[in-house]
């Protein structure tokens, strides 16, 4: 199979990738960072599985569905750790989460 028609769901989450790993580091430096640690940790995760993701589909893999319906489950989970924090960058970071595993869960699907 082409890449080509995994190309909104690659695209998605590459952007998840950049933000998720820009929220990591961004709460490392705020004041309550053991407020943040769940919040950290999500973004780790969801950037990796994003990347495998990613990847996956590029090279047309027969594991790419799975990975995608896993890399949903886990952008879900970052996505609403995200969002109750009211940092700019989770915020932005929640959006791209939660547009992702929207991506994912299509992609999952076919």
């Amino acid at each position: 199979m082409s890449h080509t028609q995994y190309e909104g769901c690659i695209e998605a989450c590459n952007k998840c990738v950049t933000l998720c790993e820009h929220c990591a580091a961004s709460c490392l430096h705020e004041q309550d960072i053991k407020m943040m640690v769940r919040c950290i940790e999500l973004d780790r995760d969801c950037a990796d599985i994003c990347s495998l993701a990613a990847q996956l589909m590029s090279r047309g893999s027969a594991y790419s569905a799975k990975i995608c319906a896993l890399c949903a489950e886990i952008c879900q989970a970052c996505g609403d750790e995200c969002a109750k924090h009211k940092m700019e960058h989770c915020q932005q970071c929640a959006k791209a989460c939660h547009k992702c595993a929207e991506e994912c869960r299509k992609m999952a699907k076919k």
